[in-house]
């Protein structure tokens, strides 16, 4: 860890306290979503806050036990139980270690802008409507339903309490960071005026001892790894989707550049870990995330307090903790959401590119609807084909005719498999002259679709009995041509120099 001021050492630990509290109720909501224990959770977020802030590639970023990944573990819990998920867990994370070992956390640099934006949206909506879960209490046959009355009004006046102190906190003092002090504020009002309303505490007790060491007893067979192998794959896509794209936003607020391999590599080691101590395990958390940037923390002090402060809210300050209430965190949240949606996108969508606006839209309603990993693939996809089509239309060719009369096409565009078609009707055999020269300098030649274009051009040229030139293809191109290659005029000196993706190459 590198040096820090001691200005910067008490940001980072008041707002890792902030964190810490921030923790509590999201793991346990997200264990009772999982249909495991309170304490499943807590242990869950601990380790992975713990691990990924000390060992994790992007200082500032917390980890912890999401949403994202318990609904996809609910039906392995009903069906096979928590000894499964636990056993899951520990190889969603090598999975993840897998990954980094393949240095492929490149790839997410790969996500478009649009697609970006459409996963910050839709997140920040999933985590504002996960918040109304607190305004509702079991029935006597167990059903929840949703406050009213008096309860009703008192929660949401603390939770605009809350968000005053918030906003307003700032323009007054920043010795404390705003959110901690808010939750503080509200925590002593009804302490002090002795009222009634949700707490922590009713979510379910966090006290508990040390975490224990505890393999998995599921049996050691492929039938087993048949079973955990689907959901571990799952598991581990969607935990590295969310932490990634999570890297990006980060990287992007503090304008500084993080490393995926290594976060990706730390995901997994904290994966693992939790499950062989009968915890969910988790990824990175965009809301708790959101908070520690927003209160200025830079390092990996605060995520390390905050997951040392967790083990010891579980171990020694539970009683105290399971008082504080709801609202307050409720309201922390509902600010983390406003400021983490991308209220910009909603102008610039008129302005922006029409494929881009529906891909923003699409990604934002598929992430609300379905899950992270679903959504970022469609957005993905539809960026590619958008990408494609327009890269296809592109494809042109001015002619002229040289001093010996030869008539002349000077390419313009990409050619790849999806402008093979509009390549192909540029050129009319028949009715040109004698000789012929195709120029490629102003066009590049990218995939093994093109070079199957090319030789197919030349071998109609040959059939009309026309002589065909090819000037200013790469000597890759040359390489892999089949009847064009006799045609290829060489001048080293000219022709560029790029590498067509074609698996004959490799």
């Amino acid at each position: 860890m590198s040096a820090l001021s001691p200005a910067a050492i008490k940001v980072n630990v008041l707002s890792g306290a902030t964190v810490a509290l921030a923790l509590v109720p999201e793991a346990i909501a997200f264990a009772l979503l999982a249909h495991v224990s309170a304490l499943t959770g807590l242990y869950a977020a601990f380790f992975m806050c713990l691990i990924t802030a000390a060992l994790g590639g992007r200082p500032g970023m917390i980890s912890g036990a999401t949403g994202a990944l318990a609904v996809v573990m609910v039906s392995l819990v009903v069906s096979h139980g928590a000894e499964y998920l636990f056993a899951t867990v520990v190889l969603m994370g090598l999975l993840q270690m897998l990954f980094a070992a393949c240095r492929l956390g490149k790839l997410i640099r790969m996500v478009p802008h649009p697609v970006m934006l459409g996963f910050v949206n839709g997140l920040a909506i999933v985590v504002f409507m996960a918040q109304f879960g607190h305004f509702k209490v079991p029935d006597a046959s167990g059903a929840l339903t949703w406050i009213s009355g008096a309860p009703l009004c008192l929660m949401l006046a603390l939770v605009a309490v809350t968000m005053l102190v918030i906003y307003l906190l700032p323009r007054l003092t920043t010795v404390i960071p705003s959110s901690l002090a808010a939750i503080l504020v509200v925590a002593g009002l009804v302490w002090a005026l002795g009222l009634e309303t949700k707490t922590v505490g009713d979510m379910g007790s966090i006290a508990g001892g040390l975490p224990q060491f505890h393999v998995p007893r599921v049996p050691l067979t492929l039938e087993t790894l048949t079973i955990i192998g689907p959901y571990a794959l799952i598991l581990a896509t969607i935990g590295l989707l969310e932490t990634l794209l999570t890297l990006n936003l980060i990287d992007t607020i503090t304008d500084t550049r993080g490393r995926p391999n290594r976060e990706s590599l730390a995901q997994g080691i904290a994966n693992v870990v939790s499950g062989f101590f009968a915890s969910m395990g988790g990824c990175a958390m965009i809301g708790q995330s959101m908070i520690n940037i927003g209160n200025g923390a830079r390092s990996r002090l605060s995520g390390i307090v905050a997951g040392v402060l967790l083990l010891g809210f579980i171990l020694f300050l539970s009683p105290w903790i399971e008082k504080i209430p709801l609202a307050a965190l409720v309201g922390l949240m509902f600010v983390v959401c406003a400021k983490t949606f991308a209220w910009g996108s909603l102008q610039t969508l008129r302005k922006i590119p029409r494929a881009d606006a529906i891909t923003v839209i699409g990604v934002t309603i598929i992430t609300v609807l379905t899950d992270l990993a679903v959504a970022v693939l469609a957005g993905v996809v539809f960026a590619a084909l958008v990408f494609a089509w327009q890269h296809a239309r592109q494809m042109a060719a001015r002619t002229s005719t040289d001093e010996r009369g030869w008539k002349v096409y000077a390419l313009e565009g990409t050619l790849f498999f999806a402008s093979t078609a509009n390549f192909a009707a540029l050129f009319q055999p028949k009715d040109d002259p004698q000789h012929v020269v195709i120029d490629f300098a102003g066009a590049r030649v990218v995939d093994h679709s093109a070079i199957e274009a090319i030789d197919a051009l030349a071998q109609r040229y040959q059939q009309a009995g026309k002589t065909l030139h090819l000037r200013h293809l790469s000597p890759d191109c040359l390489a892999i041509l089949g009847k064009a290659r006799p045609l290829v005029e060489v001048n080293e000196l000219e022709d560029p120099h790029y590498r067509v993706a074609d698996n004959r190459l490799d």
